[in-house]
Formats: C-alpha cells, structure tokens, sequence
C-alpha cells in the first residue's frame, strides 16, 4: 500500500457534527477513502495507539480524550498522501495553522484539533492495519 496515509476525525470533531464537512474538505482535496468506520477507541486502544507518546506530559489527557467519544477512523489515497495531507490538516496547533486547514476550520484547541494524520509512510501502513484489517481496506 503505497500512497496512502491514515486519518482519525477525533471525538472533539464528530461531537461537533463536523464528519461530513471534513470528508468533503478531504474528497475536494483528491484524496480517495479506502476504508472508514464509525468507531470508539477504549482506553487501553488509545494507550496503544499511542504509546510513542507515553513518556509526554500531554499521555494521560491525550488518552483521556480520544477514547471519550466516537472518531471516524480512515484510510486515504493520493499520491504523496502523508505529506499532502498534513498540508490539508495544518498545524496541530489550530491557532498556527494556515488558512483554510481543516485544523484551522474545525479544531477547538490544541488539544482538541479535530483531526489524526500519519507523520510518515511507515506510521501510515502501522496506523492503517491498527484500525483495519486487509479486507477492509480497498
């Protein structure tokens, strides 16, 4: 699977009725949805999502919050789609973030900043088979 990257629209987002809004900024971006769920991580989901986090200040909180509602969790094509797409998103921090970001647009905070990208091809594929499986991506 090369060329994609992997997105989550975060509980922050989805309780602010934002999928459809965010899907769309992401279709009109060129990227294709390869898979996508409806879900909600549990708390020891979130502690291993992101476990490279653990040693961080922000773990515990960061836990706390992703497994407190239902994230749209998916697998996006493009090319160059890791880069591409932590372009659409913009910074994590939405107040840095550029104009018309989706973290610009969407995010409450930075710690509620409406949506996951993958930082590299390697976390993409590891973030994408967390989620789903071979016969859920297409």
């Amino acid at each position: 699977m090369s060329n994609i990257t992997f997105t989550m629209i975060k509980p922050d987002a989805v309780a602010d009725g934002h999928i459809g809004a965010i899907l769309g900024k992401i279709s009109e971006a060129g990227f294709k949805i390869k898979a996508m769920k409806l879900t909600q991580l549990t708390v020891a989901d979130a502690k291993k999502f992101y476990e490279v986090h653990a040693e961080r200040p922000f773990y515990g909180e960061l836990v706390e919050f992703m497994s407190s509602g239902p994230i749209v969790a998916a697998v996006l094509e493009k090319e160059n789609a890791v880069e591409d797409f932590r372009k659409l998103i913009g910074a994590t921090n939405p107040a840095e973030a550029a104009e018309g970001t989706i973290r610009k647009i969407f995010a409450r905070s930075v710690g509620e900043n409406a949506v996951h990208g993958s930082d590299s091809d390697e976390n993409a594929l590891i973030e994408a088979q967390f989620h789903f499986s071979g016969r859920e991506i297409f």
